[in-house]
């Protein structure tokens, strides 16, 4: 593969890697305030959380665009500390991060409302304060659903286009990822093998992160069976 493409790989890889480093966490901790939590607005909290997966993607980087861009309130507030995102790759994975969110925060989610309430009731009169039951029983619970989330989250994140392209636009080596490589290529006579190479690439990443995920649930679902088998015996 020639220069050009290994830098868009490597650039695709990289928003969407970073975007995960945020969105992850994010998305867990969102996950448990609307599994664990009850309080007003909860619902709309959950709302909130799933507009990026159905809001035009066009409108979700609109919003950043007005809020993140140079004259927007929190990009306005972050120009002195010489922090940006508009235009560059942090805005890609912030971009990417935001439309990813909702299909990470939703298995993570599930997982933590699969956990029987007894559970944490039983580790609290073993004398267990509330970090140690987190350690003990909701992180450990969650670890599917985040597995399944993060592996959804990248996939998604590596595929955006439309509040990656209105956010931060189509700057070779800077913002432009597969997507957008994929979409300048089809403009051009000449861009057909670019094209095909791109897809190709994508769609093997792809394959290789689904099927890795299922190997680490397998084995994850595996580990926490043969504990709970010991635990009952």
């Amino acid at each position: 593969m020639s220069t050009e493409i290994w830098s868009i790989v490597l650039l695709s890889l990289k928003v969407s890697a970073f975007a995960l480093v945020w969105a992850v966490p994010a998305a867990f901790g969102l996950a448990y305030l609307l599994a664990r939590k009850r309080f007003w607005g909860r619902r709309l909290l959950s709302a909130i959380i799933m507009l990026p997966l159905v809001m035009p993607p066009v409108v979700t980087g609109l919003v950043l665009l007005y809020v993140f861009g140079p004259l927007g309130p929190v990009g306005l507030l972050l120009a002195p500390l010489g922090i940006s995102f508009a235009f560059n790759s942090a805005g890609a994975s912030l971009a990417a991060g935001l439309v990813a969110l909702p299909l990470i925060v939703r298995p993570i989610r599930l997982s933590l409302e699969a956990i029987d309430p007894n559970l944490d009731e039983a580790l609290a009169v073993a004398g267990r304060n509330s970090q140690q039951r987190f350690l003990m029983l909701y992180l450990p619970m969650a670890l599917p659903g985040i597995v399944a989330g993060g592996i959804l989250g990248f996939a998604k994140a590596m595929g955006e286009f439309g509040a990656t392209i209105t956010f931060v636009a189509n700057i070779p080596g800077e913002t432009q990822t597969f997507s957008l490589a994929i979409h300048s290529a089809l403009q051009r006579f000449d861009g057909g093998e670019t094209v095909l190479l791109l897809s190709i690439v994508s769609i093997s990443i792809s394959v290789i992160a689904v099927l890795g995920s299922e190997y680490l649930l397998a084995w994850l679902q595996k580990r926490m069976l043969g504990e709970q088998a010991v635990r009952h015996a």
